[in-house]
């Protein structure tokens, strides 16, 4: 499971920035103007049975041409690049773990469908969830999800994002009784290119 977990959460850091948006239409539109959003991620995950919360922070930058770049700095070191075939994981210093789309199909359509939520693509959101969108003061909003297609609706109960200017919240609550919680900060969309080292990662293998 950690090999799916991981990309599950991932996923949902999309992070670009929202101009008083006021309908999923009016996100959508704002989202296709900004291809590159770098954060800083704080995750919390609540297991049932543990009493512990289990804390872990780091840096993600997200390309719509390049993929998903999600480095992992506390507890341990991890890296995680996620692109349209393929999915590398590293531990620490161990030596990277590489799955692609043709070894593990299924994973990689579940991927690609939680990616679309966050270009907020009205039609796969009928499609897979009942959606309700909630304008808030200060512009700020609330979009909740339920999942209406499986696999979506045998993994989560809720799917929960918060934010104003940028998305600043997402709670994931599973069928298990656990939850995962990740608040960004520091969002930023310039420089609009990668840097060098941000590309060697992305190629990384």
């Amino acid at each position: 499971m950690t090999l799916l977990r991981w990309p599950l959460a991932a996923v949902f850091l999309v992070v670009f920035p929202f101009a008083k948006a006021t309908t999923v239409e009016q996100v959508q539109q704002t989202l296709a103007s900004h291809p590159l959003v770098r954060a800083h991620f704080e995750q919390q995950r609540t297991i049932k049975g543990m009493p512990q919360t289990l804390n872990s922070s780091g840096e993600m930058v997200i390309s719509r041409t390049s993929g998903l770049l999600w480095q992992q700095t506390t507890p341990f070191a991890m890296r995680l690049v996620l692109q349209q075939d393929r999915m590398l994981q590293q531990m620490q210093d161990q030596p990277p773990q590489v799955m692609t789309a043709q070894s593990n199909p299924q994973m990689f359509q579940f991927n690609h469908l939680l990616t679309a939520l966050f270009t907020a693509d009205r039609a796969t959101l009928d499609n897979n969830f009942s959606l309700t969108f909630t304008p808030l003061e200060k512009d700020h909003w609330t979009l909740s999800l339920t999942p209406t297609t499986t696999p979506l609706d045998k993994l989560f109960s809720t799917i929960t994002l918060q934010g104003g200017q940028f998305i600043d919240q997402v709670t994931l609550l599973d069928k298990q009784g656990d939850a995962t919680r990740l608040v960004f900060s520091q969002q930023r969309s310039t420089p609009t290119e990668l840097t060098a080292t941000e590309q060697a990662n992305f190629e990384s293998h």
